[in-house]
């Protein structure tokens, strides 16, 4: 099943320092992972915002979910339709929102729906 997804599903945010500190007082550890983006940014892996937002690998949403692989990665465990992988992202996207402040952006190319589509 981990071999039916998009692959990459969020990229990874490019947040203010001043932000990036926000986050480090929300997180529940001593170290955030982050990259350099230049001009006083940060890069936070969306696989890391993912995680201690509550969505491990394997969560389930319906037959759509999370990788058991990685949690960057979202599955068809079977049946799943369109509807049912963009709720899960829609849940994603909203869980990382109220814990972090920080709106993950979906990184596939959505075919088929309307402009106002989620």
């Amino acid at each position: 099943p981990n071999s039916r997804s998009t692959g990459s599903f969020f990229k990874n945010p490019v947040v203010s320092g001043e932000k990036f500190f926000e986050v480090e007082g929300l997180a529940e550890e001593a170290s955030v992972p982050h990259f350099p983006a230049g001009h006083g940014m940060e890069k936070i892996p969306a696989a890391w915002l993912i995680e201690k937002a509550g969505f491990h690998k394997g969560f389930c949403l319906g037959n759509a979910g999370i990788s058991t692989n990685h949690s960057l990665a979202l599955i068809n465990r079977g049946g799943a339709s369109a509807a049912e992988i963009l709720d899960l992202k829609d849940l994603i996207v909203s869980g990382v929102a109220s814990k972090f402040g920080i709106e993950l952006v979906p990184e596939p190319i959505f075919v088929g729906f309307g402009m106002t589509h989620r």
